[in-house]
């Protein structure tokens, strides 16, 4: 199994994709695949220039989309293994432990075990 994905990287994601209009640009992306120019996003959403550019700022910061820019125009590409690595590492947290998976003990099996580990850590008799 692959490197769980660090926290902050989760966060900024999570905290990317909390907005409507950001998941619109990734599913838009995901669909028509390959890059896409920030006018052709910005046609879909009813909100300024200025809005849908901080949207698409915040996917860039939070890796979910590359840009290649090209004198004043910028276009856009999705990053698909890195959400695959994020979302897909987040949601292996909430997967069901089955019967397949065990783990080994390496403590006290007791009460009894515990409380003489304890003390015996402390230097106290049994």
């Amino acid at each position: 199994m692959s490197q769980p994905p660090a926290l902050p990287d989760v966060d900024a994601v999570f905290a990317a994709l909390a907005h409507e209009a950001r998941r619109h640009v990734v599913l838009l992306l995901s669909q028509l695949g390959g890059e896409l120019p920030s006018g052709y996003l910005a046609a879909h959403f009813q909100h300024s220039w200025p809005t849908t550019t901080r949207h698409l700022k915040v996917l860039e910061d939070a890796g979910i989309v590359h840009v290649r820019r090209e004198g004043r125009s910028s276009h856009y590409r999705l990053d698909r293994d890195r959400l695959r690595d994020i979302l897909g590492g987040w949601l292996r947290h909430i997967e069901p432990v089955g019967p397949d998976k065990t783990w080994t003990s390496t403590g006290p099996k007791t009460t009894t075990g515990l409380t003489q580990r304890v003390r015996k850590k402390k230097g106290l008799p049994k």
